[in-house]
């Protein structure tokens, strides 16, 4: 990187995947309040903290559109950069969850702009992979799920707005083809060369699909947790669990904005398991719902620690070899 050069121009897109694992975070401690009668309002300061974390990155990311458009337009033709433009409404509709119990107003407000912005993106990500004259095996990796969760989050917020045909819509874009990608993605991986350590933690993001897939489809059936959301749910764990016993890989993996993986899966897996105690009242549910908000915690810990020690050091926002 040229010294002179202004770091804003390399500052990622992904940065946005922050917010998603914020969010994700902010709405699991309140799912956890209500659920186990926690009285201390922690998801009211990391809610106050994920405004100020997205709103500084989108006025960075703006100055970078103004500035540098042409690095932005590299971006949105990058076989993996694509696909984290779509969290960018991520963002905007779970901050609409978030708000969704205190500030119903407000949360009606950013799920309209994020769903609409969402359709908009995901047509463009998938016109931009049809159209595509360069993507190669190699490129496919668990990032390309990202335009697709937003998709199967919306009935979380549409449904107690009102918008139950438009959530069903969304909810069946983001359901067949996460199934599709999932496909490719095993191929990808069990058929040829391993991904790259930088995109390693990517892996987690296969935990969310069918995580946020149960706690939609339980929003669209009026609450009840039937065969399909067992499958949802049982599929989610069973990915979490997966992954878990590739733990020493990941504790050797140099520290990347990618860690920010890490985060939104397991926070979906963590409120999907605390909805799951809520409808079946087991045991085993309550404990693993206490056990993975704690995993989660120490996750968001040590990336805040890690991304602000990255920031310090100006290891993040410098020009890709």
């Amino acid at each position: 990187m040229n010294q002179h050069e202004p770091r804003v121009k390399y500052f990622p897109i992904s940065f946005f995947a922050i917010v998603m694992g914020l969010t994700g975070y902010t709405i699991a401690w309140q799912r956890a309040e209500v659920i186990y009668g926690i009285s201390t309002p922690v998801s009211l300061f990391f809610l106050g903290l994920t405004v100020l974390v997205f709103l500084l990155i989108l006025a960075t990311y703006t100055v970078k559109l103004i500035r540098f458009p042409q690095a932005v337009l590299a971006e949105l033709r990058h076989p993996v950069k694509i696909n984290f433009f779509p969290a960018i409404s991520i963002s905007l509709i779970l901050l609409s969850i978030a708000f969704l119990p205190a500030f119903e107003g407000l949360s009606y407000f950013l799920w309209v702009t994020g769903t609409g912005l969402h359709l908009i993106l995901t047509l463009y990500v998938i016109s931009v992979w049809i159209q595509q004259q360069y993507f190669k095996i190699e490129h496919m990796n668990p990032a390309w799920f990202i335009p697709l969760v937003g998709n199967i989050l919306v009935p979380i917020g549409g449904v107690p707005h009102g918008f139950v045909e438009i959530s069903w819509f969304f909810f069946s874009i983001g359901l067949i083809f996460w199934l599709v990608l999932k496909a490719i993605v095993f191929y990808r991986v069990i058929f040829h060369h391993p991904i790259p350590p930088k995109l390693v933690p990517t892996f987690f993001i296969l935990i969310a699909p069918p995580t946020i897939g149960y706690i939609s489809y339980v929003h669209l059936t009026g609450g009840e947790v039937d065969g399909v959301a067992r499958i949802l749910y049982y599929f989610g764990l069973f990915m979490a669990l997966m992954l878990a016993t590739q733990f020493l890989l990941f504790t050797r993996l140099q520290f990347a904005l990618s860690w920010w993986a890490y985060s939104f899966p397991t926070a979906a897996i963590t409120i999907a398991t605390m909805s799951m105690y809520h409808y079946l009242e087991l045991t085993g549910l309550r404990i693993l719902g206490i056990v993975l908000l704690i995993i989660l915690s120490a996750i968001i810990a040590i990336l805040i620690g890690k991304t602000g020690l990255g920031i310090k050091r100006k290891g993040i926002c410098v020009q890709e070899e």
